[in-house]
């Protein structure tokens, strides 16, 4: 009996363990935050992240919350990172205009200096992918043929070969890829915005990104070496535009033995 007693836990031992897991917690998540405030502070100004602040609280905290952990019309942003806002912001689809299946591409309602800020900002909430480095954008280093391996293994079911875009369940799309930005593609592919899934560095490479940027940049140059490129949109507009011209010719020429007949 004594033996048993003394296997037997203290009643607070329990307790004592809960606050011990509380407090490691609490340790941990302070040493993140500490950690992703730096981070920002090396690639952002204090005041970079002020004047974010102020941006964010005035034009996106309506949807996003003040705190930015999310509404039921916005989803958190926290760990989003500075490439999300750099997308989104930069290619002019957030602020949202109206409620819809997804964001629209339209003119952005911020200069590149005020993109940065809320970048800033966001980037100082939590770990998140960064805005990528000059380096990982120039085509001129990409291997085209290589991009167009990865580009075609992972994004033509949905941006079309020639990333020309195409349609989606429920209204929504896969955009047109012509005329992006090099550093919007990457962004994209790193962050995942609307329906695409993410493309991190352990599916994707940055150098591989660069590769498909490189290629994507290859086809949007290129002219169309066989002929009318009918939109780059495959076999459905090939096969209408050759129906329709086959049925015109064969109109054409029974109108023309019947004219030969009478």
């Amino acid at each position: 009996m004594k033996a048993l007693s003394q296997k037997r836990r203290h009643p607070l031992a329990i307790l004592a363990l809960l606050l011990s897991a509380l407090l490691l917690t609490g340790g941990l998540y302070a040493v993140a935050t500490t950690s992703n405030q730096a981070q920002a502070a090396d690639e952002y100004t204090a005041e970079d992240v002020e004047q974010g602040e102020s941006l964010f609280l005035a034009n996106c905290s309506t949807c996003h919350g003040l705190d930015a952990q999310g509404t039921d019309a916005g989803p958190s942003l926290i760990g989003v990172g500075a490439a999300a806002v750099d997308f989104q912001v930069g290619t002019g689809r957030m602020p949202m205009q109206m409620q819809g299946p997804q964001a629209q591409k339209k003119p952005q309602q911020f200069n590149e200096e005020q993109t940065s800020q809320l970048a800033a900002y966001v980037a100082s909430l939590g770990a998140g992918p960064a805005v990528p480095e000059d380096e990982y954008l120039d085509v001129s280093e990409g291997d085209a043929a290589n991009g167009s391996k990865v580009f075609l293994a992972n994004c033509a079911m949905c941006h079309n070969a020639a990333g020309a875009g195409g349609a989606l369940t429920r209204g929504k799309f896969a955009p047109s890829l012509m005329g992006v930005e090099e550093n919007h593609i990457y962004e994209a592919m790193q962050t995942g915005p609307q329906n695409m899934p993410v493309f991190n560095d352990a599916n994707i490479t940055p150098e591989e990104k660069r590769d498909v940027i490189t290629y994507l940049k290859t086809v949007e140059t290129n002219t169309d070496p066989g002929g009318f490129g009918l939109g780059s949109l495959g076999p459905v507009s090939e096969g209408l535009f050759i129906w329709t011209i086959g049925l015109m010719i064969i109109i054409g020429f029974t109108v023309w033995l019947t004219t030969r007949s009478a």
